[in-house]
């Protein structure tokens, strides 16, 4: 028997997600507040939902791959919600970037309603999401990895299983962001650095993607900088409120970050310039006085 799976957001990564799914072979339905979105995945073959409610009530598996902990608790407690509308035994993947603190409390909440919580923060992007190849960092009780071993499988490259206490997945993936966060801001300083001195770009690209000073997040994101296109694909206020989460959970311990400290100022600048729906690469605008390449939008 098809199994009836659900994705709430279908964002580049939810998108994705739910593409996966029906690759290999899930009735997938979908919610999402676009409806030419909902509508294009419907021509792929998905099934669209009016609310995230009516999505629940068909589903044993939901995925919330939405932006923020607001977001989340809307699509599941809010008006029309999954959560009172999914059977007993169910389960919710909450794959959004959230405090561990609102996972753990989210976890509690829908278990007092009888379904089950995986806290699975994704990685990966929207490349990764698409080939079902993404990295997940969960944790949750057995019985919630026993109901969806399946969908998993259709999904991730990768599945971390980092304990039973919901909340252990969310703090490994802002520890994850911390690091992106810290070398997305880290490449701009570099790239802007060497356009002001004249370096020509796609040769320093090439020497440092061959060289000691690379990471993944310089590899990947400096061609934006380069073709001058800053069409999201993670936005600069997701760093934004990524950095944030991460500077809240050091708060509570009073432990100190400087490194993301001071790039989530470099994110909150270019935010408050007016790029915070831009490319998260577009942080590379704050520097003054560089020779942005020809296309960039200034």
């Amino acid at each position: 028997m098809t199994r009836n799976v659900g994705v709430i957001g279908l964002g580049a990564m939810g998108m994705g997600v739910a593409r996966s799914l029906l690759r290999a072979g899930f009735a997938v339905h979908a919610c999402d507040v676009r409806k030419p979105v909902l509508d294009a995945f419907a021509a792929e073959g998905g099934i669209a939902c009016a609310s995230p409610a009516e999505l629940g009530g068909k589903c044993d598996v939901v995925l919330t791959v939405v932006v923020n902990a607001a977001q989340t608790e809307a699509v599941l407690f809010g008006e029309n919600g999954a959560v009172d509308a999914m059977k007993p035994g169910s389960v919710v993947l909450a794959c959004a970037t959230v405090s561990p603190q609102f996972a753990a409390d989210l976890g509690k909440r829908i278990g007092e309603k009888g379904v089950l919580l995986l806290d699975a923060p994704l990685s990966g992007g929207a490349g990764k999401a698409n080939s079902g190849e993404m990295t997940m960092m969960t944790s949750g009780p057995a019985d919630a990895y026993a109901a969806c071993e399946d969908v998993l499988d259709a999904i991730a490259g990768k599945v971390y299983r980092l304990g039973d206490a919901h909340g252990a997945g969310s703090k490994v993936k802002i520890i994850n962001q911390l690091l992106a966060g810290v070398h997305i801001a880290a490449a701009a300083e570099a790239m802007a650095l060497g356009l002001r001195e004249g370096v020509d770009p796609d040769a320093l690209y090439d020497v440092i993607t061959h060289s000691a000073g690379n990471s993944w997040m310089f590899e990947n994101r400096v061609p934006h900088i380069l073709s001058g296109d800053y069409t999201p694909l993670s936005a600069v206020d997701i760093f934004v409120k990524d950095l944030g989460l991460v500077l809240d959970t050091a708060r509570t311990s009073k432990f100190p970050l400087p490194l993301s400290a001071a790039a989530h100022q470099m994110f909150m600048m270019a935010s408050t310039a007016g790029h915070g729906g831009e490319d998260d690469s577009a942080v590379i605008k704050i520097f003054p006085g560089i020779d942005i390449p020809k296309g960039a939008k200034q």
